[in-house]
Formats: structure tokens, sequence, C-alpha cells
């Protein structure tokens, strides 16, 4: 049986498994990873560009879009003074 500790679904959509891709957030039931989908939407790309470009629908990237806001509604910034 296959150790599943690590595995499973991060977010609605979004799943890490340590045997996929080396454990990085991937959209579920696929191997594409988030970060370069997420990458290619920051770059300016189109929805319809980076759906066609990664075989994703447009609700599978609005997914990848509320994970990432997620994370960043949750990380605490510190700002620290030039010396």
């Amino acid at each position: 049986m296959a150790d599943t500790a690590g595995t499973g679904e991060i977010y609605p959509g979004i799943t890490v498994d340590p045997q996929i891709v080396h454990g990085k957030p991937v959209f579920t039931g696929t191997r594409i990873l988030v970060a370069p989908v997420l990458g290619a939407l920051a770059a300016g790309d189109s929805m319809e560009t980076v759906c066609d470009a990664y075989g994703l629908t447009p609700e599978q990237l609005q997914v990848g879009i509320g994970y990432a806001a997620g994370l960043v509604a949750h990380k605490q910034v510190y700002v620290i003074a030039n010396a």
C-alpha cells in the first residue's frame, strides 16, 4: 500500500501528492502545476490562452486564483527597516 501521508486536496480543486510533481500543488486530477499557470496569467496571457496552453477549463483557472488569494490572505509580512 502506498504511503498517503502529506497527500490530499489542500483547496477545492488543488491537490498535493509526494508522488506527483514532488508534492507541489497541482490541479486535481492532473499533473499541471498551479504556479506556472498563475505565472502565465500574471504575465498577461488571457484566460483563453492559458486554458488552451495547459488544457484547463476557465473554472480550473478560477480555482487556481482562489487558491493563491487564500495563501496571500493568510500570509503575514513583516517590513524590516534598512539599518
